[in-house]
């Protein structure tokens, strides 16, 4: 039993040095350029001075604004999407346990009693003959010793497969983060929206009635009473509109919340809402592959690697051992005196001589691996066109924003001279109206950039791989 017992050791020590068949892993390159893109829209963009880059701030300090922190840590706590995906990763977290332990020996314990009784004429006695038989035992069954790194490249695949979809996790998380946010901005532009078309419908109710007076009076057509009523009619539209976006906004925070929001943590516009913390894009793409998507992706591509190495391990000899080592007896009292010990040692060979179905599998996971490098390389150009288009944005908003803000001003100047022209009855009343008209859609528009403004910063920290923590 002791030459047994080296035996064994040995191949344990040989199982905890055993190699691998798996390819040498390299990451692919990176199907993007080194630098962001450079040009007009770009020219504001660029890496801010002092400037933390997205991956390295906290959501917390992101945003400044409480309420949407509330909101964002309820989110976390009881929204469906991110809980399922918690729990995909405990699914992978047991797989590659299960992996894992398989380059281990199983040890069980058995204890078990045998009566039989053989017939005279089978026994070679002149009588039949019963038998007691007990044992108890403690041994290895099957246990596959990995000299060819099969079970090795298996439990690889599985701890990369649990990694991605730990960064899945980080991934919807960032996602839930950033939904949460931009619909938080966009119920707050919408009631901004609301509040503006309500003032429009009491501002062109009281210039109707003014209108209609007028007329009464013969100082005014019925065609300026019916202009000014249609201008009335349009923003009751609007009001309507705006209303019932505020409650489908309301609703979404709801649904990613997991639980309905209190009324106080809703915005009362975007003024309201505390700004964002300034964030640098970097100088390089290569901050990309600190991306959740991209480590999943790299983590897929790794596991592919890992399962060739299992299919090449299939066309080698497979050992396994069961041994047993206990005592015996045919009487339950003689179990452990001396000399009772029992041992077995049964070591196995197969040798694959032909399968066809192996060539085909090891084919597969090589093609298997040539899809995993192009999402992976897929999903980098994804990233990359993300962020350039944020900078793109980023690099412009600010100068559409003063140029919007400046329409405003002119278009409330051209509606107060308009108004004023008609009332001394100089120009018709055509012209207030267009002049009352661009007045409200460049408010709205300066309303709606805005929104842009502030969802874009969301945007970029998202795609820069910022809000995971």
């Amino acid at each position: 039993m002791n030459g047994s017992l080296l035996v064994l050791l040995s191949l344990i020590v040989t199982l905890l040095s055993g190699c691998t068949m798996a390819p040498k892993y390299s990451r692919p390159e990176a199907p993007v350029p080194a630098a962001w893109p450079s040009g007009p829209a770009y020219e504001d963009s660029q890496a801010v001075p002092g400037a933390p880059e997205a991956s390295a701030v906290r959501w917390r300090d992101f945003f400044s604004d409480e309420r949407l922190h509330k909101i964002i840590e309820t989110a976390l706590h009881n929204n469906l999407n991110l809980r399922l995906a918690a729990l995909n990763v405990e699914m992978a977290r047991a797989i590659y346990g299960i992996r894992r332990v398989e380059l281990l020996p199983t040890l069980d314990g058995s204890a078990s009693y045998v009566k039989s009784r053989v017939p005279a004429d089978l026994s070679g006695k002149d009588h039949a003959v019963t038998a007691d038989a007990y044992d108890v035992n403690l041994g290895i069954a099957a246990w596959e010793i990995d000299f060819f790194g099969r079970l090795r490249s298996l439990k690889d695949k599985a701890l990369e497969e649990y990694l991605a979809t730990e960064q899945a996790r980080r991934s919807v998380q960032i996602s839930l983060i950033s939904d949460i946010a931009r619909i938080y901005l966009l119920l707050g532009a919408d009631r901004e929206r609301l509040d503006l078309a309500r003032s429009t419908v009491e501002t062109q109710q009281t210039v109707y009635e003014l209108v209609r007076r007028r007329h009464e009076v013969g100082l005014a057509p019925e065609l300026d009473v019916r202009q000014a009523q249609t201008r009335v009619e349009a923003a009751r539209v609007d009001e309507a509109r705006y209303t019932r976006l505020v409650a489908e906004g309301e609703n979404a925070l709801n649904l990613l919340a997991g639980t309905p929001v209190a009324s106080e943590l809703l915005p009362a516009d975007l003024s309201s809402i505390g700004s964002n913390l300034e964030i640098s894009p970097g100088l390089s793409s290569e901050v990309l592959l600190r991306r959740p998507d991209i480590l999943q992706a790299e983590s897929m591509l790794k596991a592919a690697n890992a399962n060739i190495g299992a299919a090449r391990a299939a066309f080698f000899p497979r050992i396994s051992l069961t041994a047993a080592f206990g005592t015996a007896s045919g009487e339950l009292a003689g179990l452990f005196k001396a000399g009772s010990s029992a041992w077995t040692f049964a070591p196995q060979i197969v040798m694959p001589i032909f399968d066809a179905r192996t060539w085909w599998a090891l084919k597969a996971t090589k093609v298997d691996r040539e899809i995993a490098v192009t999402e992976y390389q897929k999903t980098i150009q994804t990233a990359f066109r993300e962020v350039a288009d944020a900078l793109a944005l980023f690099g412009t908003v600010d100068e559409q924003l003063t140029a919007q803000q400046s329409l405003v001003d002119a278009s409330a100047a051209t509606y107060r001279l308009s108004n004023a022209r008609y009332m001394k009855g100089i120009d018709n009343f055509l012209g207030v109206l267009d002049s009352q008209r661009s007045l409200y859609e460049a408010q709205q528009a300066l309303i709606g950039t805005r929104l842009v403004r502030l969802t874009n910063q969301v945007r970029l920290y998202a795609v820069l791989g910022g809000g995971s923590d």
